[in-house]
């Protein structure tokens, strides 16, 4: 019916990323602030806040720029943040599980999202390339590189039939991939 409603007032926080649960419609809020930590957010379905995840076991800020979040179906919260170079990765408590920083300099991550198995997959802007991570962090391969004709991406997805679609922000493209087959 075109009805836009105002679902919650997030004051002074800007939310610069959102994902919406598979496991329990839960809403995922990565979000920004002046002087503060960044922070993910989480609202129940009627838009009250249960969770915030801002800072790891020491105290330390886990997020710059929550820019790209996903949940994974162990319950993992993953973000990219490109001003941390850095995936990170908590569990549904909230506690930091592990950061990955790419295989060598100049990982610049964006666009991430999750597989079936759950696997973590993550675009690198710098060497145009899809990292595919296990659910704990480690490495497993380069999934999509500029030899397979990948070149700047940004966004990532794989569907319900288990294909992987990438946007890539240069060539204003959007490709498909047979993945898990």
């Amino acid at each position: 019916d075109n009805t836009i409603t105002e679902f919650i007032k997030t004051g002074e926080w800007e939310p610069i990323s959102i994902h919406s649960s598979h496991i329990n419609g839960d809403i995922l809020v990565g979000m920004r602030k002046d002087g503060e930590p960044s922070k993910v957010t989480r609202y129940n379905k009627t838009g009250t806040e249960i969770q915030n995840i801002q800072s790891d076991n020491k105290g330390q800020a886990l997020y710059i720029d929550p820019r790209y979040i996903t949940e994974n179906i162990n319950g993992d919260v993953c973000v990219s943040d490109s001003n941390k170079l850095a995936v990170v990765v908590v569990d549904k408590s909230g506690q930091h599980r592990f950061s990955y920083i790419g295989q060598r300099s100049g990982f610049n991550p964006y666009g991430i999202c999750t597989d079936v198995l759950v696997h973590i997959l993550v675009c690198d802007d710098i060497s145009d390339t899809v990292h595919l991570l296990d659910q704990d962090g480690q490495f497993l391969c380069l999934l999509l590189t500029k030899q397979q004709g990948v070149k700047y991406p940004c966004s990532v997805c794989v569907d319900d039939e288990n294909n992987l679609w990438v946007g890539q922000w240069n060539t204003n493209t959007v490709t498909v991939y047979k993945f898990l087959q």
